[in-house]
């Protein structure tokens, strides 16, 4: 069926109310916005769906939920019925239609039989993960589109271990999505005959509080907080979402008695009409938390993402400025104060591991070699970090005290296999706490770190191919790439390229060929003789391929000079 028929089936099909029908009318005389809405299915991967909302079959909306959601139901009732009896968490955020699309996924599951633990209102990502392994859940489903602009929305699939689908799940439901009708083949059923048939439970502050006692275990150095807790102040903002309850109520059992959340953002809203982009990332996302930190004195700012799962921070540099901390360099400072810490209280475990990404700072291992943790890489993704963890203290080599990826994802504690902002938050404002009492903001603990460690620089650089075309040239780069894998980068000699995908290692100089532990993943890696590495990947869930540089230098003018350099060549990919 092409996209016009799709288009006029979805037209006459019953199940459109009048105001969808109304939109796709609209749009009648339109054929490249006809065609973008129904050339195809939105593509179900191990995120999931995401995309942007509206009507259509290449759009979010309550009819993809359905119909995803009763091809993960069927990929969960094939698993037997002791395992579909287990039932499914669900969670939402803040964003327009979420709370909606998650009771359509509700109803869904409970028509197939399929018992249903269902959120009272929003939550933190990571408080789903929790659930579905505290409850001994089969699966858990989460309505979110994390930091993506408003325009939106998002369908996260997870399995038993609290972590996102693993692949061979994921294929599965997209192979079922692919032989299910959209509108014929979903069951559903009345959400309030759901709810007194008990298919539907509600979940609500009793989560809360079994979730937060986990979140305050994982504190080390109370006394580090209460030492400067009269002085110490900081900012919080969760930009309009689902960290606006949970975070201050953390900091607040940490002992903090100067949390400056910012009002206008405390307010939940999934337009975001403070903030051109919700991502922590973004250091204009933060200017009205600038203003509170510098009026009020503030160490330093904090701010989580709509779905409380990933966490940035600004420090304070000195009179009142302040500036953002990458990912990397977040999750270096905190590896390196979870070591510090846990020995000073005796709280560190045999044979302790740090867990990143391939695409995740080396200084990280630099720093967990040099206090003798082990660290190892997996690919980009939690459910990788997750499944890692699970792998090495399932065999006894090791426990996990940190895991973490350059994206503003950290991951602590064993409640969770997911990005958490909220453990993280915690964790943050202890280290930010501990410093401040030795006469040091976050921003002198980094340099502090780099002169230990050595100097290094990181950039990611999203190279963005939008529309129907976007996909084929981003196959055609990395076919390109794999073809003829330049010799020289940026004035640089190439010493040996990887290529993830089948796990290969080629010394660009001999020509051979030798194997790595890591393959499976549409990833190229390209090694400096300057000591940088570049890293080339399609994004799983937006139309980009984004590039990592992970520089080592002399001193930081030495990283930045080499980053800018590198980066032209970056630029030039996307031709």
């Amino acid at each position: 069926m092409d996209y016009r028929e799709q288009y006029r089936r979805w037209l006459a099909a019953p199940a459109l109310s009048a105001q969808e029908k109304g939109e796709l009318e609209a749009i009648a005389g339109d054929e490249k916005e006809i065609e973008s809405r129904f050339f195809g299915q939105l593509a179900f991967g191990t995120a999931g769906l995401r995309g942007t909302m509206g009507v259509g079959l290449y759009r979010m909306n309550v009819h993809v939920i359905r119909h995803a959601t009763q091809a993960f139901a069927q990929v969960i009732l094939d698993e037997g019925p002791q395992a579909a009896a287990r039932g499914v968490a669900v969670c939402f955020d803040c964003r327009n239609h979420s709370d909606e699309f998650a009771r359509e996924a509700a109803c869904v599951m409970a028509a197939n039989g399929i018992p249903v633990r269902l959120f009272d209102a929003l939550r933190p990502t990571p408080e789903l993960s929790f659930a579905i392994r505290e409850y001994g859940c089969i699966a858990g489903i989460n309505i979110t589109a994390s930091h993506n602009p408003k325009e939106y929305n998002g369908y996260k699939v997870y399995w038993s271990d609290g972590a996102q689908l693993p692949p061979r799940h994921a294929d599965e439901v997209a192979r079922k999505m692919g032989e299910l009708d959209v509108f014929d083949s979903v069951k559903t059923m009345d959400y309030d005959r759901a709810l007194a048939a008990g298919l539907i439970t509600l979940m609500g502050a009793e989560t809360d509080e079994k979730f937060l006692a986990n979140v305050m275990g994982e504190v080390n150095d109370k006394g580090a907080v209460e030492a400067v807790a009269d002085t110490f102040k900081m900012v919080f903002t969760p930009f309009h979402g689902a960290g606006y309850k949970l975070i201050p109520e953390a900091l607040r059992r940490l002992g903090m008695k100067h949390v400056l959340c910012v009002s206008q953002q405390m307010e939940l809203d999934g337009n975001f009409p403070t903030v051109a982009s919700p991502n922590p990332e973004n250091p204009e996302g933060f200017a009205l938390a600038v203003e509170l930190a510098q009026r009020e004195g503030a160490d330093f700012i904090l701010g989580s993402d709509p779905d409380a799962d990933r966490v940035g921070i600004m420090v304070n540099t000195g009179g009142g400025r302040f500036q953002t901390l990458t990912g990397n360099q977040t999750g270096v400072l905190l590896l390196d104060y979870l070591i510090g810490a846990r020995n000073r209280t005796g709280r560190m475990p045999a044979n302790p591991v740090a867990l990143k990404t391939i695409v995740t700072t080396e200084m990280a291992r630099k720093v967990a070699q040099v206090n003798g943790l082990a660290c190892y890489d997996t690919f980009t993704g939690f459910k990788f970090l997750a499944e890692r963890k699970d792998r090495l203290e399932g065999e006894g080599q090791g426990k996990v005290i940190f895991a973490y990826e350059e994206s503003y994802g950290y991951m602590l504690g064993d409640y969770v296999r997911d990005k958490d902002a909220v453990t993280a938050a915690v964790a943050l404002t202890e280290m930010a706490a501990w410093y401040a009492g030795q006469g040091m903001t976050l921003y002198d603990a980094l340099l502090a770190l780099y002169e230990k460690y050595g100097h290094y620089g990181e950039r990611t650089l999203n190279l963005v191919m939008p529309g129907l075309d976007g996909l084929r040239k981003m196959a055609d780069l990395m076919a390109g790439l794999r073809s003829a894998p330049p010799r020289e980068i940026g004035g640089a000699k190439v010493v040996c390229w990887k290529d993830y995908q089948d796990g290969s290692v080629v010394d660009a100089q001999t020509g051979k060929r030798s194997a790595m532990e890591l393959s499976g993943s549409n990833v190229l890696r390209y090694e400096l003789d300057d000591g940088t590495s570049i890293l080339v990947r399609p994004s799983g869930t937006e139309p980009k391929v984004k590039v990592y540089l992970l520089a080592q230098g002399r001193d930081q003018a030495d990283c930045a000079a080499k980053l800018e350099r590198y980066s032209g060549w970056a630029e030039g990919l996307k031709g």
